[in-house]
């Protein structure tokens, strides 16, 4: 899950939350916030806490996500404690998870059992542990994984090829690739022994939090956040 920074809000307050979504779409580009697509249609605003629960929080930027329509009905007006999950606009997400073939994404390994609770609880709330043979298999109009498993042979190919004939015109090539898909976090892993891409596809992907890498490009904990 791609770690991202809104900036401060734009506007002192807005009438419509809707009125929020060109905003958050220029700061964060038109990709869901949780399963990292690219969505060229139907990009909501998501409330991290549900306006329906908290409706004090319903106008404000600091609650504001943005959603695929999938990711949105599985969290639904699910009632949420905030520290009880990591988010994608203040926790370093890229290190909670791990994204393998076959589409699965699962809690990163290497995490301590407290925070590991957190990453595999945040999955659950938008669907994202949500694979076909799983103990919550997808419905059928859920394609997130196939999303997912497309994204990883288009990325490995990508890494293949690359390997085999190095040009800045490929590099270039696959990033524009990348951002046309979204999934930031399989291109990431998929050339995270390659600096260079790694920094071309940070620069790219507008909204990717700066403080959430080192100067090598390696990811660190982010100021302020559980991770």
């Amino acid at each position: 899950m791609r770690p991202v920074d809104k900036g401060t809000a734009p506007v002192s307050t807005y009438t419509n939350y809707a009125e929020a979504l060109p905003d958050l779409e220029q700061r964060l580009g038109r990709y869901c916030s949780y399963c990292e697509r690219y969505i060229a249609t139907n990009l909501a605003v998501e409330h991290v806490q549900a306006k329906s629960l908290v409706p004090a929080l319903a106008l404000m930027w600091s609650n504001f996500l943005l959603a695929c329509v999938n990711c949105n009905s599985c969290k639904g007006d699910t009632p949420v404690t905030v520290n009880d999950y990591l988010w994608p606009d203040s926790d370093n997400t890229l290190r909670a998870f791990e994204y393998r073939t076959g589409g699965v994404v699962a809690p990163h390994s290497a995490l301590a059992a407290p925070v590991r609770a957190k990453a595999q609880a945040s999955a659950a709330l938008v669907g994202l542990d949500r694979v076909p043979g799983g103990a919550v298999p997808p419905t059928q109009r859920d394609l997130r994984w196939l999303k997912r498993f497309e994204t990883w042979r288009k990325a490995n190919n990508a890494h293949r090829r690359l390997s085999q004939n190095d040009t800045v015109e490929l590099r270039e090539q696959i990033v524009d690739t990348a951002l046309a898909t979204g999934l930031f976090s399989i291109w990431w892993t998929v050339f995270a022994a390659d600096e260079n891409m790694r920094s071309r596809l940070r620069a790219a992907f507008v909204g990717t939090c700066p403080n959430s890498f080192d100067a090598n490009e390696n990811l660190q904990a982010r100021p302020g956040g559980q991770l």
